[in-house]
């Protein structure tokens, strides 16, 4: 009973019926495979995931993981230690309770419990199997005898009439035991084979699941970055903005309190010309000739000061002049510090390095070879029975997944183990077909081409012949986009220029590999680099 308790344990709590794949959450519930795939797939549109047996909330979909131990104790348990009780088969002559059946009688075509089992007959006609339901499929429906031979050139069950005297008689025929661990054996050698394909195929999973949980920790460390460097940004934008209006606003207040000076100054002296002019005003009214030339002299009416007028304007006009204007130059330069703040954004998001410079496979000629890394093009004489498709160079070369529109990168290459090898750049509307596709073959491609111990650079078919030779076979390609240059260096100490091509970029540029002789490879990259002297 203890077995059948356990045997509950093993039931999906989704399906209700024994665990198929069982697979396990980070909670520790198991469930079958597919299974919990559909309950996850039905809260993919919410992204909100929980475990259908604990309720245990994830903020991602959780990765299932294989329980291993738990499928071993299923194999274990249901396929090596069948329950008697569990057949559904009951005792033909206890007719009073449902007792279990442990053998079945071909000959009575009867069920047996361990009681009547001991006083059943023991003659040789009886023969005893496991108990079964279908007890007339193992007597011949001709003659109705039990079926005691396997005939091998029908693939089938007879009984002693029917390799006797029936139609099979003359063939040959083995006992069915006999035939049955043969056949047992040939099973046993296809469950093995079958073993190590799924042994095979589990590590393959666990390997895809490994990569996508990198995947996902990567994406996540991506975006805590990226999310980091906008709050960062925002921040210094912040600090910018309070700082300009900051020293706006303490130039205005400057300005004003020395225009209020000077105002307040120019509204004492309007005043005392506005009562100047009203005792100048009466005196003409007079009409009393005495009064008037005894009144006050139009000398003494006017401000000694005034005597130079234009020198008191031209004094008072420096006043303003002196009164300092908004310093915008002061305000922008304050705001350049904003260059500086998207400068240092920019290096901390747009990495380039190395790994952008990757080779894409779906360009690479049939009789070159992409490593895993796709870092490596490498001649060879089997084809690699790849998809003929519109992007795939027809020739032995291949061209980077990345293009390059803007700023100044390099890439090193190694090709010291090939004497006839290329590397530049081209357009990504480049011929794939043709004599038109080869790279420095036309007006869209740049190349530096190694033929045996000769060097030369290309572009439109117009050869350069480059005078010296390469001692290391390591070389730099540096792409200035904005001023149009395509330089070549080789990398020996010192560094030595090779020949710069000068042209007005119109589209954006891929790296370029060709390689008709052992391997190339791509050692490193970068971008913003500084011009070798």
């Amino acid at each position: 009973m203890a077995s059948v308790d356990l045997r509950d344990e093993l039931d999906c709590s989704i399906c209700l019926t024994t665990y198929t794949d069982p697979v396990m959450l980070r909670c520790g519930h198991n469930f079958c495979r597919v299974c919990i795939d559909q309950f996850l797939d039905t809260q993919d549109k919410s992204r909100l995931y929980s475990c259908p047996e604990c309720r245990e909330k994830f903020r991602e979909r959780p990765a299932l993981m294989r329980n291993f131990a738990l499928r071993k104790i299923m194999e274990s348990l249901l396929f090596t230690q069948p329950d008697k009780e569990q057949t559904g088969i009951c005792c033909t002559y206890c007719v009073d309770s449902a007792v279990p059946a442990v053998k079945s009688c071909l000959m009575c075509e009867a069920s047996l419990c361990d009681k009547h089992l001991g006083v059943h007959s023991k003659a040789a006609e009886h023969v005893l199997s496991e108990p079964s339901t279908s007890l007339e499929n193992k007597k011949c429906s001709v003659h109705k005898k039990i079926l005691e031979y396997y005939c091998t050139e029908d693939d089938i069950c007879i009984c002693v009439s029917c390799s006797l005297a029936g139609e099979h008689r003359g063939h040959r025929v083995e006992m069915l035991d006999e035939a049955s661990e043969k056949k047992k054996k040939k099973l046993r050698n296809v469950l093995q084979k079958l073993t190590t394909k799924r042994e095979e195929t589990e590590k393959r999973v666990q390997s895809l699941e490994e990569r996508r949980r990198k995947d996902q920790e990567k994406a996540a460390g991506e975006a805590e970055r990226v999310t980091v460097l906008f709050t960062d940004l925002r921040r210094r934008l912040d600090d910018l903005e309070k700082r300009v209006l900051s020293e706006i606003s303490r130039q205005e207040k400057e300005q004003s309190l020395s225009l209020s000076a000077l105002i307040q100054q120019l509204e004492i002296k309007k005043d005392e010309l506005s009562g100047k002019m009203r005792d100048i005003e009466e005196l003409c009214n007079m009409t009393d000739p005495l009064t008037v030339l005894q009144g006050p002299d139009t000398g003494d009416l006017c401000d000694p000061e005034e005597g130079g007028g234009d020198e008191d304007t031209g004094r008072r006009d420096k006043q303003l002049r002196d009164v300092d204007d908004l310093d915008v130059a002061l305000i922008s330069d304050t705001l350049h510090t904003l260059c500086d703040v998207i400068s240092g954004i920019r290096s901390g998001i747009y990495v380039e390095g190395p790994a952008d410079i990757l080779l894409d496979v779906n360009t690479a000629g049939n009789y070159i070879h992409i490593s895993d890394d796709r870092k490596i093009a490498t001649w060879t004489l089997e084809k690699q029975n790849r998809p003929e498709t519109a992007e795939r160079f027809q020739d032995c070369q291949v061209i980077s997944g990345r293009r390059f529109s803007s700023g100044r990168h390099y890439w090193d290459v190694e090709g010291s183990r090939s004497r006839y090898w290329g590397v530049g750049m081209c357009y990504p509307s480049i011929d794939r077909r043709g004599d038109q596709s080869y790279i420095g073959d036309n007006n869209k491609s740049w190349i530096l081409r190694r033929n045996n111990n000769h060097y030369l650079v290309i572009h439109d078919s117009k050869e350069i012949r480059l005078p010296d030779k390469l001692s290391s076979g390591r070389v730099r390609i540096c792409l200035d986009y904005g001023p149009g240059q395509l330089s070549f260096y080789e990398l020996c100490d010192p560094i030595r220029h090779l020949h710069t091509f000068t042209a007005t970029f119109t589209e954006p540029l891929h790296a370029a590999l060709c390689v008709w002789e052992g391997s190339i490879k791509i050692s490193g990259g970068g971008s913003n680099w500084e011009k070798p002297s």
